[in-house]
């Protein structure tokens, strides 16, 4: 299965159902009055942390998700069905963030994606798009100057959002070196983990996820990260894809392949140490356990010997005999349960207002007066204006919220040609 650590989705709640029209008619009740129903409200998005999920390798052909609208409202006052909501299982890590739909932005408007939350726990749920409420009937709508209202609101829309999941993985070890270090071997030979193994750099083309067990009740994640090169974390090689997958581990293992000359494996351990840190500078305090690999060759014995009594820490171990690797996985089980889990994201408030706080905004373009704003757009939404009833109330509300006011103010004459979510009107 191809690992895949980043994906972009839209997501689409489900929009409320309409208000219906309708009269109450009994036998013997004269004048019954109206009983039209409200609409069902539409269903939400939630997006939930699966264990089970390994990968974003789901969302590479599927990448719209729309939940179910709620339905129309019924005569005898009966309300719509609501929709059913949507859940969207993601993977443990997944950093969600979230922007408006191109298409819902409007001209000249400014918004910029927004990191929502950190799906880090299982069973954590997020809900990253409402359902639009649905809409009421003509029986709300009655009042003793105006008994039979011929008209009912509109469902209103469901929340729409692009989505850009990015995924972290949560693994306790990391394992870190120039390529043919020997990680990719070390990994199979400690865990179930089958990565592709060969003699050429670059052979590991995505991160390796192993479990590694060290008795029945002892265990512990462990991740390959390829494709660390100098100027990795400027995109140099692969490694700017896949350093992310560093910051959450709580251990490093970096291997030194041994065999090679002393001075270019010093070198190489700068090259690593150098790119890790202009990645992240937390990672240099993360514990690091520096190995030197393939201790089966007689050269990368004696180079072990040698940097030895510079480096006391070097450890030193032969994936293909065994020797040194049990030791060095009980050090990384002890230095796991020293370390908390490294915090790496502090996420936004979960519900984030995108656009201004101001109900509404009215600009000139061209001669045409726009008129803007959530709570306005929302209003247009869910009005009839084929029903002269419910223009006659979407003019009233706007007067309360005091549109024709700013109108005047900007010069609005009779004739002027004012646009209000996509739709026009002649000022009189």
């Amino acid at each position: 299965m191809k690992f895949i650590d980043e994906v972009s989705i839209t997501v689409a709640a489900g929009g409320g159902g309409d208000g219906i029209v309708a009269w109450r008619r009994e036998k013997y009740v004269p004048k019954g009055g109206p009983a039209g129903g409200d609409g069902g409200k539409g269903g939400d998005v939630y997006l939930v942390a699966t264990p089970e999920l390994g990968t974003l390798v789901d969302f590479r052909f599927k990448r719209q998700f729309a939940a179910e609208s709620g339905k129309a409202g019924g005569s005898s006052n009966k309300s719509g069905r609501s929709g059913e909501d949507l859940v969207v299982p993601v993977p443990l890590g997944t950093l969600v963030y979230r922007k408006p739909l191109d298409e819902d932005v409007l001209p000249g408007e400014t918004v910029s994606e927004r990191l929502v939350t950190d799906l880090s726990a299982p069973g954590e749920r997020l809900l990253i798009a409402r359902g639009g409420r649905g809409g009421l009937g003509n029986q709300h709508f009655a009042t003793s100057a105006r008994q039979a209202p011929r008209f009912a609101e509109k469902g209103e829309p469901g929340e729409r959002f692009a989505l850009r999941l990015e995924l972290k993985l949560l693994a306790d070890c990391g394992l870190v070196g120039l390529p043919n270090a020997g990680k990719s071997t070390l990994l199979s030979v400690v865990s179930a983990a089958r990565p592709k193994i060969a003699d050429y750099p670059f052979t590991t083309l995505e991160p390796q996820l192993g479990v590694v067990r060290i008795d029945e009740e002892a265990s512990f994640v462990m991740v390959d990260i390829p494709g660390l090169i100098e100027g990795a974390h400027l995109g140099a090689g692969l490694g700017d894809q896949f350093l992310r997958h560093v910051e959450r581990t709580r251990v490093l293992v970096h291997l030194i392949d041994g065999v090679k000359e002393r001075d270019e494996i010093v070198a190489e351990r700068t090259v690593i140490e150098n790119e890790l840190g202009a990645w992240n500078p937390a990672l240099l305090e993360r514990p690091r356990l520096l190995v030197v690999t393939k201790l089966d060759v007689p050269l990368a014995r004696e180079r072990f010997a040698e940097l030895r009594a510079e480096w006391p820490e070097l450890r030193g171990i032969s994936a293909a005999t065994g020797e040194g690797v049990r030791e060095l996985m009980n050090a990384v089980w002890h230095t796991i349960g020293s370390m908390p889990r490294p915090v790496v994201a502090t996420p936004d408030p979960v519900h984030i207002l995108l656009r201004g706080d101001e109900p509404f905004e009215v600009n000139v373009e061209d001669g045409v007066f726009v008129v803007s704003g959530e709570r306005v757009e929302r209003l247009a939404a869910m009005t009839d204006f084929d029903s002269d009833e419910a223009l006659a109330r979407f003019e009233l509300v706007l007067n309360r919220m005091g549109v024709e006011r700013r109108l005047r103010e900007l010069g609005v004459h009779d004739g002027a040609t004012v646009r209000i979510a996509g739709n026009e009107f002649t000022y009189s």
